[in-house]
């Protein structure tokens, strides 16, 4: 698994928003506390339910964030964003996440990211995988299929474990129990697949309520110890939950847990100290309905206790996800592992008019409004036929059989068909067959549907008085046909036909009719099979307008363009003030940063709806003022690198002419000239020069030596006292490297142009100023 910005495998999927930018994941860690009012948590329990759910009502008891009803009957979120007031429905939370995951694989994989598989709970309604699809969609990822949990757990679990059996399957329990739900799965495993037999889940049993029984323990003891309500501050509730779910981990291991929390309420720091009996004692409720929920999933498929493998904690459930999206992906060769997953719910067709004729061995009842066609267990993927004997364009509704599994309020309606128009051309009624489909998202829908009529039509056929038929002329074969004139020849009791009956003609290549008579001609009536496509238009419930998702795409970019100039004005400034800040001078330094302040509470204000060329040319803006900074900071240490470079150059040189010793009597010519010397300092000097004619940063420099010093030393020469006084420090700023590279050339070359009575006193000068300062 990849690391998320902060290096860690795990994120919150929590959203937070202030005066600036938003924040996602791991960022929002300290904005749980500080700003609990514009922090949102827990958003997969608002996606695809009404406002008025029960369970959605009681969550928004202990959550910190203000939620009303929206015009559709969902939850609306409302936050202060950017200096105002802004709502945000829970898709739309939602696929800020899923953005932000996006980027992080990205960033991870050094590739683009589209395809993917998503984790969702068992028991999400059809609404609620529609939604999970549109907030994907938005995010710019294209998921090839929503996979329950469970399921992707034990693929996971499956894939890796290498010594399942290849007859008799290991049943094995996956428990789930997350922060707000929990999810039971019993799945039978043999080698290379995975059939999952049951399901049971509660979707308001979960860590949270642990957590829960904790704080209202604390509550109520602290409100008598310590005289304090931490009901009535939103800041110290949401402090306590976090240390009473600190202390529920520290039970998980330990016999007995302390709390502490600093300043709780007025300034009051409080403590706590619970022992894990008494903690099972104040969770035996929900102890007790965690045992009925393992029952129900035993129950379910159809097992004994004494019949389990093995019951595993899930943990991992992104493994599995990314494992089978491999598998769906052509260019990826993974281990094959077949999963049969199963749909946890009883989904009908309801209709007008007579019952269809359903294939697989299910039996129609006449005149019912109503069948079951993907009952609770049926497979995912999976398709049915069903024919119907219809005059004109009728109506299908997909609907819930039963509701007592979904949340309070959910539409038991899902979606409805209308197959037609198309008119019959031979009989009163046309037969139809509907193809529907239960695809690998958990979606039923009418993928087509098809008007089948048969009709009799005249087929020429040439026969002869013998009986005999068109026949083969190429090779020598026998050909058996049945007198057409004489239906009674050769017409067995069951329709077949007696081979006794029949004509026998070899025919050769050679020939073209055996002795016969010229072949007649007369016409046969035949039935022929007639398909015709029939149009199906399909109507969806409680989804969202297309209008409304390209509506939510802009404004997702809009957010992330915000969120991305933000992230590099923030890089740019301090590289500013950190790479560049020697570089640039006081009023160069003053003029840049109260043109990024004004650009800033430009973006904020009524730049906020801007279009994306504004943005453009106000980065242009910015970039005119850096741009000159930033290119005397390349020059300068491009400089730099060819000063040391040249001089190393003269250094290897003198090095080697140093080390020889000198052969020649005194009174004839040395080893070693001073012509040399000059020649390297000209060509020393067509390379320096140019350079050293530019001026110097205007940023000043700390010295020791004094302008009077450089002149004593262009004037009088080399000397073992002026080589002291001359001698640079280490200054602050990172010019001080670059003016001594300079001073130490120009002594070099003042020197080797001098001429001298002792010649090796020159050379040894020379080498001294070379390489003793710039080493």
């Amino acid at each position: 698994m990849v690391l998320n910005y902060e290096s860690k495998r795990e994120m919150p999927c929590i959203v937070s928003f202030n005066e600036k930018q938003r924040f996602i994941g791991m960022a929002t860690s300290a904005s749980l506390t500080t700003a609990p009012k514009n922090t949102i948590s827990k958003i997969k329990r608002f996606i695809g339910i009404k406002f008025s759910d029960p369970e959605v009502q009681q969550d928004l008891c202990v959550l910190p964030f203000k939620v009303t009803e929206g015009p559709d009957g969902c939850p609306l979120i409302h936050v202060q964003y950017l200096g105002e007031k802004k709502s945000f429905t829970p898709s739309q939370i939602l696929r800020m996440i899923l953005s932000n995951l996006k980027a992080i694989a990205e960033k991870n994989l050094q590739t683009h990211v589209t395809d993917c598989v998503i984790g969702i709970l068992v028991f999400f309604s059809e609404v609620q995988h529609r939604a999970m699809l549109d907030a994907a969609l938005i995010a710019g990822l294209r998921p090839l299929r929503l996979m329950h949990e469970t399921t992707a757990t034990t693929l996971a679990y499956g894939i890796y474990k290498t010594d399942l059996p290849d007859t008799d399957p290991i049943n094995v329990v996956f428990v789930d129990v997350s922060h707000v739900a929990m999810q039971i799965c019993i799945a039978a495993f043999k080698k290379g697949q995975l059939k999952v037999l049951g399901h049971a889940f509660d979707r308001s049993l979960g860590g949270r309520d642990f957590d829960e029984v904790l704080f209202q323990h604390f509550c109520l003891k602290f409100k008598e110890e310590y005289r304090i309500d931490v009901l009535s501050n939103a800041r110290a509730c949401q402090r306590l939950r976090a240390a009473c779910e600190k202390m529920k981990k520290v039970l998980s291991a330990k016999l007995e847990a302390p709390l502490n929390t600093e300043c709780l309420i007025d300034e009051k720091d409080v403590k706590g100290f619970l022992k894990r009996e008494d903690f099972e004692k104040l969770a035996q409720p929900i102890l007790e309905r965690i045992r009925v929920l393992c029952e129900r999933a035993l129950a379910k498929a159809k097992l004994s206790s004494n019949k389990l493998y093995a019951v595993e904690v899930c943990e991992c459930i992104a493994r599995g996800c990314a494992l089978h999206c491999a598998m769906l992906r052509p260019t990826f060769r993974v281990h094959e592992f077949e999963v049969q997953d199963a749909f946890p719910f009883n989904v009908c067709l309801a209709w007008k008019g007579a019952a269809p004729e359903c294939e697989e061995g299910e039996t129609a009842v006449e005149n019912s409004l109503s069948s079951i066609v993907f009952p609770k267990g049926n497979a995912i993927p999976s398709t049915k036929m069903l024919t119907f004997y219809r005059s004109g364009s009728f109506l299908l509704d997909v609907m819930y059989a039963d509701t007592h599994d979904l949340p309070p309020g959910t539409s038991q309606k899902l979606s409805n068909f209308a197959i037609g128009p198309f008119k019959p051309t031979t009989t009163d009624k046309a037969k139809i067959k509907v193809n529907i489909r239960l695809n690998l998202h958990g979606i039923v829908s009418v993928e087509s549907a098809t008007m089948i009529e048969e009709e009799e039509v005249e087929v020429p056929v040439e026969k002869t008085e013998g009986g005999l038929s068109s026949m083969d002329t190429e090779g020598n074969q026998a050909v058996k046909v049945p007198d057409l004139d004489n239906p009674s020849m050769g017409a067995a009791k069951n329709g077949t036909t007696d081979p006794s009956a029949m004509d026998t003609v070899e025919t050769n290549s050679n020939t073209k009719y055996a002795d016969m008579e010229s072949p007649k001609k007369i016409m046969s009536k035949k039935k022929k099979t007639k398909r015709t496509d029939v149009p199906v238009k399909e109507s969806i419930f409680g989804v969202v307008a297309q209008a409304d998702l390209q509506k939510a795409v802009e404004q997702e970019y809009e957010m992330a363009l915000q969120d991305r100039v933000m992230e590099e004005t923030k890089d740019k400034k301090n590289a500013m003030y950190e790479k560049y800040r020697e570089y640039a001078t006081d009023t160069e330094r003053e003029q840049l940063t109260a043109r990024l302040q004004d650009i800033k509470d430009w973006f904020y204000d009524e730049g906020e709806n801007e279009t994306k060329g504004v943005y453009v040319a106000k980065l242009a803006e910015l970039k005119k003022l850096g741009y000159p900074i930033e290119e005397w900071f390349k020059k300068l240490q491009s400089r730099a690198f060819h000063f040391i470079s040249e001089c190393e150059k003269a250094k290897i040189w003198l090095e080697a002419k140093q080390e020889q010793k000198p052969t020649s009597p005194k009174a004839t010519n040395p080893d070693f000239l001073c012509v040399e010397v000059k020649e390297k300092t000209e060509t020393s000097d067509r390379f320096c020069k140019p350079m050293m004619v530019k001026p110097l940063p205007a940023t000043p420099l700390e010295w020791s030596a004094t302008p009077k010093d450089f002149e004593k030393i262009a004037t009088e020469g080399v000397g073992q006292d002026n080589v002291g006084a001359a001698e640079p420090i280490e200054a602050e700023n990172q010019n001080s490297e670059f003016a001594m590279e300079r001073w130490s050339v120009v002594v070099v070359l003042k020197q080797m142009r001098e001429p001298s009575d002792d010649r090796s006193a020159g050379r040894d000068a020379a080498l001294y100023f070379t390489f003793g300062l710039l080493s």
